[in-house]
């Protein structure tokens, strides 16, 4: 029979089992991207280095590929406080934060140099602020690298060869005035149903990243890709407020760790998909096509020109081009 002090000593360490399982929260981060996506790999890094930095007190547990619903869809879940993390493009949570519209205008970055040095300094730091207001608040920004139209069976050398084609774009107003501003017809299709768009005449193209063209497999839809670089948008890692909220300080302090821990891993990762993603699609036989891209820059000028006339805008517009010219 055991004694009662032995008794005593096991109901003790039974009890602070409890109480130390009770203390670990798991973070619930949805995404619309592939599993073998550099950017779900990361928030895979993310989430080891959270659960390490947290003595295993903070998790994150994943749900890639839509599961949860569109980007738009998961930001309004982060709203109502339903989901706690997710990634979305910068052009899309632009429809709740207006003022991260800057980061979709084109050629508003001349390099990949220049664009990070606006992210990680301190118009970066105001830009993820700028969702605090819609209960929505920016952690880091993911490289999404360039943007370039991919077209089913249309060669691209200038804007004027947009003429007439349906270019698919992201839930994006600035996205949708660009394609425009070049003389395409914008057509707003969320990024899980364009593969079968494209399969089935929808649309006659679309835009985005060399590792997304890759991935998704629209390069055996679409057999030419214009590298004309239009826009350099990036991805935003998003906490529900009502999340972050819950946390303490601390947790807070935790979670911003591994986030930037990610970053600088993400953008590693980034450089090596894209090279192979390249190497990928010509394999493929898809043709690509660099464009002298002073046509496209001069057409979309007037986009810059119009948003600076908006007073929300014009402080952050001019800030990232004085960046550039220093």
């Amino acid at each position: 029979m055991m004694k009662p002090w032995c008794l005593f000593i096991c109901s003790f360490l039974l009890l602070a089992c409890t109480q130390e399982k009770k203390k670990v929260q798991v973070l619930r981060l949805a995404h619309g991207l592939d599993v073998s996506h550099t950017v779900h790999r990361s928030m895979e890094y993310m989430g080891q280095k959270l659960d390490s930095i947290s003595g295993g007190e903070l998790k994150i547990q994943i749900y890639p590929s839509q599961q949860l619903g569109t980007e738009r869809e998961c930001l309004e879940l982060l709203q109502i406080g339903s989901l706690d993390i997710t990634k979305v493009s910068a052009a899309v949570l632009e429809n709740f934060a207006p003022k991260l519209k800057v980061l979709s205008l084109p050629y508003i970055f001349t390099s990949k140099e220049h664009q990070f040095e606006v992210l990680d300094g301190p118009v970066g730091k105001e830009l993820l602020a700028a969702s605090k207001p819609f209960k929505l608040e920016g952690l880091c920004f993911y490289d999404a690298g360039s943007r370039s139209f991919y077209t089913i069976d249309k060669r691209l050398e200038s804007p004027d060869d947009l003429s007439g084609l349906k270019i698919r774009v992201q839930e994006s107003a600035t996205a949708i005035e660009m394609v425009k501003a070049l003389g395409g017809s914008p057509t707003p299709i969320s990024w899980g149903e364009l593969y079968t768009a494209l399969q089935q005449g929808v649309v006659d193209g679309a835009e985005n990243n060399p590792p997304s063209f890759f991935l998704s497999r629209h390069y055996e839809v679409c057999k030419f890709y214009t590298i004309n670089q239009h826009t350099m948008v990036p991805d935003v890692v998003v906490v529900s407020s009502a999340t972050m909220n819950r946390l303490s300080s601390e947790q807070r302090k935790w979670l911003h760790e591994a986030a930037n821990l990610s970053v600088t891993y993400q953008r590693e990762l980034w450089k090596a998909d894209v090279d192979n993603a390249m190497t990928e699609v010509q394999k493929a036989g898809v043709e690509v096509v660099y464009p002298e891209k002073d046509s496209f820059m001069e057409r979309t000028e007037s986009l810059i020109s119009s948003y600076k006339e908006d007073p929300l805008l014009r402080e952050t517009i001019e800030k990232i081009r004085y960046d550039r010219s220093n």
